[in-house]
């Protein structure tokens, strides 16, 4: 099964994500956690002066949906948390990955910028960097995820958060 956490940088995709595979892992030893940001890390993933524009985004969110793959092919479970704010790459997932859960993690603007733990949004606002999605970019909201996650108040504690999306995704695509 794939689970796709995706939304804005700061919206929580990243901490729920890390406590739904924590949970996970623990009764399916075979389930990864595949992050956006670890893995734009990884050398020459995707590297070059425009790794952040919207070819070099959809380049990499391309690569996250291959990752999936070859994982849900060696019928390993996958936690994927990546921004991947394109249509055209969630109705691919939906359409080659087994037993795909999507959820959106959302929060408005106003709480991104607050907690903006990467320093994108300020900087983005007053036109010192360019290429931030919810900026500059614009985010293709999800149409139809499987579960929507108003993430507006820091909760503190996940543990609760994740084991719900866990069971809701387990129970919808009736694993378990």
């Amino acid at each position: 099964m794939i689970i796709w956490l995706t939304g804005l940088s700061g919206a929580g995709k990243t901490t729920i994500g890390r406590e739904i595979h924590r949970i996970w892992k623990q009764e399916e030893p075979n389930t990864v956690l595949v992050d956006g940001d670890a893995v734009r890390s990884l050398v020459r993933f995707n590297s070059g002066d425009d790794a952040y524009s919207l070819k070099g985004r959809h380049e990499a969110a391309s690569r996250y949906c291959d990752i999936c793959k070859w994982l849900d092919d060696e019928n390993i479970n996958v936690v994927c948390c990546t921004i991947s704010f394109y249509d055209d790459l969630r109705a691919r997932n939906r359409a080659n990955l087994s037993n795909y859960f999507e959820a959106f993690v959302y929060a408005p603007m106003d709480i991104l910028i607050k907690r903006d733990v990467k320093n994108l949004y300020e900087p983005a606002l007053r036109g010192d960097i360019q290429n931030v999605v919810g900026v500059d970019l614009l985010l293709d909201e999800p149409t139809d995820p499987d579960l929507r996650i108003d993430n507006s108040t820091d909760c503190g504690d996940f543990t609760a958060l994740a084991e719900d999306i866990l069971r809701q995704a387990l129970k919808q695509r009736a694993i378990k």
